[in-house]
């Protein structure tokens, strides 16, 4: 049975067209907006991952968890970095948060799996 990650990363890019064909003016907003704050500045483009990442596990956000995982690996994130990086979201914002820790591994393990890297996922 295929995990929550392992559908949004098959499915969520079909899901967002009619959002892309019927609200092209908010869609090219946001894209703008998000362009221009995660690109690297005084924080890096990983730093930045890294924390948007914390926020999105936060306020329970399972689609901000799969895009943020995935953003971080390829901006340069290690596994152990965005554990890191979710302890602190933990830390900051309790038991919650704490329950969404398993989009996390998800994330990792089904981006893992389609890199071709089977076999190093670990819980």
């Amino acid at each position: 049975m295929a995990t929550n990650a392992e559908i949004y990363y098959q499915q969520n890019a079909q899901a967002s067209r009619p959002v892309k064909t019927e609200m092209p003016d908010a869609v090219k907003g946001f894209g703008a907006l998000h362009q221009a704050t995660m690109k690297a500045g005084a924080l890096t483009a990983l730093e930045k991952e890294l924390i948007a990442l914390g926020i999105g596990l936060a306020v329970r956000c399972e689609n901000c968890i799969y895009a943020h995982v995935k953003a971080s690996l390829a901006a340069g994130a290690t596994r152990e970095q965005i554990l890191d990086a979710a302890s602190v979201a933990v830390m900051m914002q309790g038991g919650p948060t704490y329950t969404y820790l398993p989009r996390v591994f998800e994330a990792l393990d089904a981006l893992n799996a389609s890199a071709g890297n089977p076999g190093t996922e670990s819980h």
